[in-house]
């Protein structure tokens, strides 16, 4: 659910197209250090900050998917270590891409990683 979130209808690299640079997300240290939400544009569907300022934890079990074309893959159904997904203030335009995933171990504290807080509006 992340990458479909994250992508918004688009097929691009980023939810806004195939180029990178320090107007569209905090990455590579262009701002040193995390940014409040909202001070990049958002994506096509409202979402702020899926590229870049800090790796989102996800639900998903850290395992590799199956070789193919797949449409919503499933994940692992246990494991030791989570996914985290977006990328952060201090990495490359790469590792922000819609596609790219990372692991870490639940209990690892970091101030590039957080949470999204979602809720629906009553």
């Amino acid at each position: 659910q992340w990458e479909y979130a994250c992508r918004a209808g688009t097929n691009t690299i980023y939810s806004w197209g195939n180029y990178f640079n320090a107007s569209v997300a905090n990455y590579n240290q262009n701002r040193g250090e995390t940014t409040n939400v909202g001070e990049f544009l958002p994506n096509p569907w409202g979402f702020y900050d899926m590229h870049g300022n800090v790796f989102e934890w996800t639900a998903d079990w850290w395992g590799s998917y199956s070789y193919g074309s797949v449409i919503d893959p499933l994940g692992m159904a246990s494991g030791s270590s989570r996914v985290n997904r977006g990328g952060a203030w201090s990495y490359y335009a790469y590792d922000l891409r819609s596609a790219a995933r990372y692991h870490n171990t639940p209990s690892l504290r970091l101030n590039f990683i957080g949470f999204r807080v979602g809720f629906q509006k009553q």
